[in-house]
């Protein structure tokens, strides 16, 4: 009798057990969320000193591009609205020589130009729909799908690098040098993605972002307008809703 009680009581206790490994609720509302995300790059590169450096040297517009990673932190001011601090860094380099430039020897006069730039923001960020529902006090189901917008503006940090052989156009004399600039510039953007829930409290994040910034070149590079610092990006990444 008492092993008949004990299986009784397994076989009525399992279907609560999986249930409650298996469920699909949190215990209300997120409060935030922490997210890492991964993509492309493209600059808009719009200013004349990429004008300068392409019409010299094997460097297009597009060797500005660049992958890059980012990181965002979430707190939830209200169910649909959300404060969110970021970081995003990206980098490229591009190995070059003059386009119609060559040295006594008739070999290559070649170089390497490097951008690097991190963007430091804050943004407020919209659900277009409810994030998800409350069946009671205490529990809050996720949606499944739900897209954002969102706005904000922050500082960028830049970082323009060149350094290889280069031409004195008074004599056309051939000298080995580093030029260099960086600085902190402001700037502001706006997004818009998607967050597709891919377990309880984990989404998978898509997310477009444009982002508009110009900052002044230093000394190396002299008699240049502001360097142009906008871009487009894509972005996909991972979240956790806590």
């Amino acid at each position: 009798m008492r092993s008949h009680g004990l299986t009784l009581m397994l076989l009525l206790l399992l279907p609560s057990a999986a249930g409650a490994q298996g469920r699909d609720f949190l215990f209300g509302h997120p409060r935030g969320a922490i997210a890492v995300r991964t993509g492309w790059v493209m600059a808009r590169a719009g200013s004349d000193i990429y004008t300068f450096v392409e019409n010299q040297l094997t460097v297009n517009k597009k060797d500005f591009n660049a992958p890059g990673i980012g990181f965002d932190g979430d707190i939830a001011l209200t169910p649909r609205l959300t404060a969110v601090a970021g970081f995003d860094f990206s980098g490229s380099g591009t190995n070059s020589e003059y386009r119609n430039l060559v040295d006594n020897n008739r070999l290559p006069i070649k170089q390497t130009t490097t951008m690097r730039q991190q963007d430091i923001s804050g943004s407020v960020k919209f659900a277009l729909t409810p994030r998800g529902r409350e069946i009671s006090p205490h529990a809050w189901i996720p949606s499944a799908v739900t897209p954002f917008v969102g706005a904000g503006g922050g500082v960028t940090h830049y970082k323009l690098h060149q350094e290889g052989d280069f031409v004195d156009f008074l004599d056309y004399s051939v000298f080995s040098h580093t030029f260099q600039s960086s600085g902190w510039a402001p700037n502001a953007h706006v997004f818009g993605g998607v967050d597709v829930k891919a377990a309880r409290s984990v989404y998978f994040s898509a997310e477009a972002r444009y982002l508009w910034s110009h900052a002044n070149l230093g000394t190396d590079f002299s008699g240049f307008k502001p360097i142009d610092l906008a871009g487009f990006r894509m972005t996909g990444g991972v979240r956790y809703m806590f």
